[in-house]
């Protein structure tokens, strides 16, 4: 996970610079849609409507991580954008999965200076216009090999794509695995992936869901709240296992998930934290030691392969391993009802909150637990708002956050509810507050399908 940066901090407004010209080894065949947009917009399907996954062998796992190491080794201790030791590292990954019959292509760009890659694989079949990712960033800092961040993320990911080939997976969506480069400098490698898609290929991702440092050696369990679908399928899979999750807040939009969500994909992850401290509290329900990092070693030499959690490597990758079973593997759902209102409604600069009425008829009973609010909001700074669905009887649903880091523009986003206890006939309003001063914005239109 990269560092937090000066033009990160709210209080300068400013958005992050546009990273590096780049240039592209190979032309992607991105067809990569959002959770919630028609058609593919599945929310989590009950277990029956989908494959169990396989367990993740915690040794498989620590095997690459044993060869990151070894790469590091090899050249000058790191694993860093522009240094052999990256280059090396991509060259392993695809290696695996070039035999296990993943489809990959490499990515590159230029940033401070040196070439940096990405590695795309594609899993054949699966509905090309239903694209489910999964990724980490490759890349280490230059002081160490960087065997926790973010060689275990990356492992994982690794392991997972290997053990779909194993099960030779026939999903009902396509599924796309990712490794990023240049994370540490800023998020250069996903941005760049991002930031090259045409909007139709945007559209076409139904998530994202990224590991970055899930194996700190005084772990915590924390799950991104990014998307509620998503967060949902992670938290339900801890539950069943007995281990208490967290809300990840300490890399929010630190992390390669950040450029996916400013474009409006839903996205979702896991993380074990890294220079903040233990409280006692969650020393309590997770072990380990309160009042001391999550990783020690965090951005340091000493993050090596001896710097892991075992069980929380084993437990991050097979929670992976679920999600991908779980989302991938679902029936589409039918195309629902929609309702719809276009009219534009201003949204006060650091003022009170607006809303906009969609008013429902001709529906029985109650409204499904899936129901989808798709959300088209114009903004100049996006990290101001905070966005509410309100059932007819006036009972709120988050949508979305205020977040200083969040620094893109617009909110271009479909969200799915759980809205079975509320009567489905009646006036439903989308609220929005902009929190902070200096941008402006309208609601341009928003949608809801049954």
């Amino acid at each position: 996970m990269k560092s937090p940066e000066p033009g990160l901090l709210r209080p300068l407004r400013r958005r992050a610079a546009t990273v590096a010209a780049v240039a592209v080894t190979a032309l992607l065949a991105v067809t990569p849609a959002s959770y919630g947009s028609a058609p593919g917009a599945a929310p989590a399907a009950p277990a029956a409507r989908a494959l169990a996954a396989p367990d993740i062998p915690l040794a498989n796992v620590k095997a690459h991580l044993t060869q990151f190491q070894s790469i590091a080794a090899a050249n000058g201790g790191n694993r860093a954008h522009g240094r052999p030791g990256y280059k090396a590292s991509v060259d392993h990954v695809k290696a695996k999965l070039d035999a296990a019959g993943f489809t990959t292509t490499v990515q590159q760009f230029t940033s401070s200076g040196a070439t940096g890659y990405n590695l795309i694989a594609d899993w054949p079949g699966g509905d090309p216009n239903q694209v489910l990712m999964a990724g980490a960033h490759l890349d280490s800092v230059a002081g160490g090999a960087g065997i926790n961040d973010n060689g275990s993320g990356s492992a994982a990911v690794l392991e997972t794509a290997l053990a779909v080939s194993r099960a030779q997976l026939q999903p009902t969506k396509h599924l796309r695995f990712a490794w990023w480069g240049a994370e540490e400098l800023g998020l250069v490698g996903s941005k760049y992936y991002v930031n090259n898609l045409a909007t139709a290929d945007r559209s076409r991702i139904s998530g994202y869901l990224n590991l970055d440092m899930v194996a700190s050696p005084n772990a915590g369990y924390f799950v991104y709240d990014d998307d509620p679908e998503i967060e949902k399928v992670f938290k339900d899979w801890y539950a069943g296992i007995g281990v208490p999750t967290e809300i990840e807040t300490e890399g929010d939009g630190r992390s390669d998930h950040a450029p996916f969500k400013s474009a409006g994909i839903p996205v979702g992850g896991l993380f074990t934290g890294a220079s903040r401290v233990k409280t006692a509290a969650q020393a309590a329900k997770w072990g380990g030691t309160s009042g001391q990092a999550f990783d020690r070693c965090y951005h340091s030499s000493c993050d090596s392969t001896t710097n892991i959690d075992d069980t929380a490597l084993d437990r991050n990758s097979d929670a992976l391993a679920h999600a991908l079973w779980t989302l991938g593997t679902q029936a589409a759902p039918a195309p629902g009802t929609s309702f719809e209102n276009t009219t534009d409604v201003a949204i006060p600069d650091g003022g009170a909150a607006v809303t906009s009425t969609i008013t429902v008829t001709g529906r029985t009973g109650n409204a499904p637990s899936t129901l989808r609010v798709g959300v088209d909001i114009k903004h100049t700074w996006r990290g101001d708002l905070v966005v509410d669905l309100l059932a007819p009887d006036g009972t709120a649903y988050r949508l979305k956050n205020s977040s200083g880091s969040d620094s893109a523009d617009n909110v271009i986003a479909t969200y799915t509810v759980n809205a079975s206890t509320e009567t489905a006939d009646g006036g439903w309003r989308l609220r929005v507050q902009d929190v902070a001063a200096q941008d402006t914005g309208y609601i341009d239109s928003w949608k809801l399908t049954f």
